[in-house]
């Protein structure tokens, strides 16, 4: 089992932390301004992306949420809903959202499955949570926005998560220093989502017998 502590890696993906939340709330209160809704909608959009992950990952492994006891991550959330409501992001350019959101997706991939290392979890239960933590946000927002899931996409993002949940569990394992496995593995998911998003790449679909 990997057994890091979490706080021997915290320094280096804190900011990184509160950066995906802001993020992936962005996302969420996108979806709600393409959809013309409310406020409302948009603050409970954003709040359901931005620590929807985390919170998902907390309760499986028995942790307390992270952000229950705290005010920065819900503020931070309620903070993009408004940003977006008044600054009319959701007529930005979406390439530079994109990149924003592979840089959360890859940190939120090892935070995950630290955390989940801290609580002595096997290293496979790990990666599983890292993924969990950097999609499980993104997958609610698409149901309640209505559009096709990340799941149900051929685009490389979950298997962009899980290659860098890998990375850190697979070099934690073999007793590379915290800091060196963290960065490496959040480098190596954002590489691979920065190809799917530069190059276009895609998963195979399966084909159709006789297709």
């Amino acid at each position: 089992m990997i057994e890091p502590p979490l706080d021997a890696i915290r320094p280096l993906l804190a900011g990184l932390d509160m950066a995906g939340v802001a993020v992936f709330a962005i996302s969420g209160a996108l979806a709600a301004a393409r959809a013309r809704q409310t406020i409302v909608t948009f603050a409970f959009f954003a709040a359901i992306t931005g620590i929807g992950g985390g919170t998902l990952r907390d309760l499986l492994i028995g942790a307390p949420v992270f952000w229950v006891g705290r005010s920065d991550y819900i503020a931070v959330c309620l903070a993009a809903a408004l940003a977006v409501w008044v600054l009319r992001a959701d007529r930005w350019p979406l390439p530079s959202l994109l990149w924003f959101d592979a840089i959360g997706m890859a940190a939120y991939a090892v935070i995950g499955a630290a955390k989940a290392g801290s609580q002595g979890l096997p290293p496979l239960v790990c990666i599983v949570m890292g993924v969990l933590t950097a999609s499980f946000g993104g997958i609610i927002r698409d149901v309640l926005a209505g559009v096709p899931s990340i799941l149900l996409r051929r685009e490389i993002y979950v298997s962009a998560a899980a290659l860098g949940a890998t990375t850190y569990v697979g070099l934690a394992e073999f007793g590379v220093d915290s800091w060196l496995a963290s960065g490496l593995g959040v480098a190596a998911g954002f590489i691979l989502r920065g190809l799917a998003i530069g190059r276009g790449l895609a998963l195979p679909a399966y084909r159709e017998k006789g297709g």
